[in-house]
């Protein structure tokens, strides 16, 4: 098992972001730019449940499923069971100031693959995605004002 962490400052304020980040939606992977695809099978405010479809590493469309437990304001947790990989992530809000908030990310990975990314790649490749997710939430935060 690999273990994970990146943090992210955020320019807005806590209860935004948790409700930007926990607003799980079927277009989300196309703020990253991602070709993957989302189905949200359930959606409450104690959880969220989706399927994820993906190209996998040798080519061919692999299905993984997110299980999200919601713990407002300032907290989540994710089980995502996929055909190359587990994962449990979890996510903590803690508030700098007024407008601005911390996101603490750790996940615990256990690949199926023989040739799995070193921690490194999987914490840039982490934070490059969360960088857009960032820029994304910051955008709406600004247009919301």
């Amino acid at each position: 098992m690999q273990v994970i962490r990146v943090s992210k400052t955020i320019n807005a304020p806590m209860r935004f972001v948790f409700n930007w980040c926990t607003d799980f939606r079927e277009d989300d992977p196309a703020l990253t730019g991602s070709k993957s695809q989302r189905k949200i099978l359930e959606k409450s405010k104690q959880h969220s449940v989706f399927v994820s479809l993906y190209t996998g590493s040798d080519g061919s469309q692999k299905i993984g499923v997110n299980i999200v437990t919601l713990r407002a304001p300032s907290s989540w947790h994710l089980e995502y069971f996929g055909e190359e990989d587990t994962e449990i992530g979890d996510y903590k809000l803690s508030s700098l100031d007024k407008n601005k908030t911390k996101l603490s990310m750790v996940f615990k990975e256990s690949w199926k693959l023989e040739n799995i990314p070193s921690i490194e790649e999987q914490v840039e490749s982490t934070s490059k995605v969360w960088d857009q997710y960032v820029e994304a939430l910051e955008r709406d935060y600004a247009s919301s004002k």
